[in-house]
């Protein structure tokens, strides 16, 4: 059975929302879980449930690293941090993956450190899930590095490809790069060398040039790669749109009491539209590149969110996504 770490301290509405979506997922997935974190307070959490024939172990951490701390100064001070020996719980193989909702960046650093690169790649990176009006999208790197070379696209786009065909289930993914133009020649050095790297191994790795932001939504491509920058920007600038719809569209419905009527008619589609969007239903981000499994929950995440988290990782443990990522960068090493 897969045993799945859950940082029980990290994120806004921890451990209330981070124990709840442990439970429900442990009776929906049939994983086995250990919780780290501040023993008593997850103990009286979890005493809200019923637990009987669930394997959850707790793993007792004195300190937690705040969204606000610096992490590289966090994860040296505070050694018994929940993030910190959530990560040494995989590292040891005590569980065979982590879920984290708190500070991306001790998450991330937390990773790196204590469970090492894998073989030939130079930094991990984040992949996100963008919803489409096809299938869904890989966004790599959501935000790991602000700076990039066109080595590290490579990297990322090797990674993402297996991201999507083994996680979200869509064979032989077309790769793109993130760029202001279709047309080879368009954008910085880092897009053009990105594109030439990707476009001599094209056979294995089915890329298919540049995508505009435009081009995003559209399903022109599975997997799309940019520096983590211009990657976070994006998705920031994605959810605050999506946001503003949905609010601008309770604006108009709240207008009339013809517009209300319609609302009425419309909510079904409105719902699945909702649920289509919805970040908690895809769980997190997956930080690829490390020898071991690390989701990145939303700092918000609730139960549902969590939930979501911890199959995602349980679907990556299965899978072998990191054994796939060695192997395909192995056949198209630079």
């Amino acid at each position: 059975m897969v045993r799945i770490a859950v940082d029980a301290m990290g994120g806004d509405y921890a451990p209330l929302e981070i124990v709840k979506g442990s439970v429900l997922a442990a009776k929906e997935y049939g994983v086995a879980l250990e919780l780290v974190g501040k023993q008593d307070e997850i103990e009286a959490e979890l005493a809200k449930y019923d637990t009987s024939g669930l394997d959850i172990k707790i793993t007792h951490a004195s300190e937690v690293i705040e969204m606000d701390e610096p992490p590289g100064v966090a994860i040296r001070k505070k050694k018994d941090a929940s993030i910190i020996k959530a990560v040494a719980a995989v590292a040891s193989g005590s569980s065979q993956a982590v879920v984290a909702a708190g500070s991306t960046g001790a998450a991330m650093a937390s990773s790196l450190f204590g469970l090492g690169r894998l073989p030939g790649i130079d930094r991990p990176a984040i992949a996100t899930t963008i919803p489409t009006i096809s299938n869904p999208l890989v966004l790599i790197d959501a935000g790991a590095n602000s700076s990039s070379t066109p080595e590290m696209l490579y990297q990322f786009a090797i990674m993402g490809k297996i991201f999507s065909e083994n996680i979200l289930g869509i064979p032989n993914s077309r790769i793109g790069v993130l760029n202001i133009g279709e047309e080879a020649g368009k954008g910085n050095e880092l897009a053009k060398g990105a594109y030439k790297l990707l476009a001599s191994h094209n056979d294995q790795l089915n890329f298919i040039g540049n995508v505009e932001g435009k081009e995003l939504f559209s399903g022109a491509a599975d997997v799309v790669v940019c520096d983590g920058f211009v990657g976070n920007v994006t998705l920031k600038v994605i959810e605050g749109v999506a946001s503003m719809i949905f609010k601008a569209l309770k604006q108009e419905f709240a207008n009339s009491l013809l517009a209300k009527i319609g609302a009425f008619i419309a909510m079904p589609a409105l719902k699945g539209l909702r649920k289509r969007t919805n970040y908690e239903e895809y769980g997190g981000a997956l930080l690829l590149g490390v020898k071991g499994i690390t989701i990145i929950a939303h700092g918000r995440s609730n139960a549902t969110a969590i939930k979501n988290a911890i199959r995602v990782a349980k679907e990556a443990v299965d899978t072998d996504i990191n054994g796939k990522i060695a192997a395909l960068y192995e056949q198209n090493r630079l």
